[in-house]
Parts: structure tokens; sequence; C-alpha cells
């Protein structure tokens, strides 16, 4: 009867998740269309806040790149509130994302890898340390997001270390980015390149700062 139950479950959430996907796939030029983003969030009035939000929690579930929605939010909603629900949004999708892989995979990917010594060191390490893990993967300049985000929901790790680990980690370049979007309108306005060149400055120096602290750690 529980086995039952539990298939329903899966059914259900696969076909609402499959359904997410087609319609995120038949728009995705929406999502690499800056105009187009412009104008649908326009078109929601003083609901742009929660579209935007959403349209990232759903690029993120879906593994779609959300860098361009984070420097739209700079260039629609400044600086501080467009880091603000980029990373409201991003942080969310990639909680959702979590989920979907340990409610779904977790126990059949356990079942095939908890053999093999690899797969337990890592989920030992994600069970006693995993604020720290999330932190440093989430700093790493180079780390794939959306992949990530299933990966972890794949061990151990508790939900709460990986909410706040990558609420932490994506902070300083979600400000980057919303930074470069507002820096690159006010650029395009006319009203000097300074700005653009501080904001792309800031992301080299985040993009760096991993490599020099793991030199400044084996020197």
């Amino acid at each position: 009867m529980m086995r039952t139950v539990f298939r329903k479950r899966y059914f259900w959430l696969l076909v609402l998740l499959g359904l997410i996907l087609v319609w995120c796939l038949r728009n995705l030029s929406l999502f690499l269309d800056p105009q187009a983003l412009i104008d649908t969030f326009a078109s929601f009035g003083p609901w742009a806040v929660p579209a935007f939000v959403a349209a990232h929690i759903l690029a993120t579930m879906v593994g779609i790149p959300a860098t361009l929605l984070v420097l739209l939010g700079g260039a629609k909603f400044g600086l501080w509130w467009g880091s603000l629900w980029s990373l409201i949004g991003a942080t969310a999708g990639a909680t959702a994302a979590f989920w979907v892989a340990r409610y779904l995979l977790q126990d059949w990917f356990r079942e095939r890898f908890a053999r093999h010594k690899i797969y337990r060191n890592i989920d030992k390490l994600m069970d006693t340390h995993s604020f720290n893990c999330v932190l440093a993967v989430r700093f790493a300049p180079l780390s794939p997001f959306n992949l990530v985000n299933f990966l972890f929901g794949l061990t151990s790790a508790p939900v709460s270390a990986f909410f706040w680990g990558t609420l932490v980690g994506i902070a300083p370049g979600t400000v980057a980015y919303t930074w470069i979007g507002l820096a690159g309108l006010e650029a395009a306005q006319g009203k000097g390149l300074w700005p653009l060149t501080l904001a792309l400055g800031f992301l080299g120096v985040l993009s760096l700062f991993p490599i020099l602290l793991r030199q400044q750690r084996l020197s």
C-alpha cells in the first residue's frame, strides 16, 4: 500500500516537472532574449517582482543558466533590490532542485553506489561538514551551479546546510552580476563606463579569490 502511494507521488511529481521542463524549453528564447524578458516583466506591472523570482526558480530547477536574469535584475530593479530578488529566486530554485534529487533519486543512487568508497567518503564529509562543503563549492569559480544542486541532493547534506551555504556562497557573485547589469544599462544610456569597469573588476576579484585563498593555505 505504501509503495503504491509513493509511486503515485513520484508519478505526479514527474508529471509536474515534465510540464515545467516542456514550458521552459518552449519558451527558452524568452530566457535568452534581454528585451523579451524586459517586456515580459513589464507586462506584469505590480507583479513584476514575484514573476522575476518565479522565473529564477523555474530556470534553476530545470537547469537553464540564470545569469541573464541576474543581469536583468540589476537593470530593472537596481543594485540592492535586484541582488535581493535574484538571491531569493536562485536560492529557492536551488533548494527545490535539491529536494527533487533527494525525493526521487537518492534511494536509487545509494542502492547502486553506496558500496563505492569514494561515495561513502563524500557522503560522510557532507554529513559532518555540510555547510563548509556547500560554501566551498559555491565559491568555486567554475562550479556548475545547476548540476551541483542535484548532486548535493544525492548526499546526506542537511537541507538547512545546503540552503544557508548556497545563500551565503552565491551572494557575492549575485551582487557582482547585478551590478554589471545596472552599470551596463547606465553605460548604454551614456552615463560613462567607470561603473561598468568597476563592476567587471569586482567580478574578476571574486573569481580569483578562491584560487588566491587556496595558494595561501598551501604556502
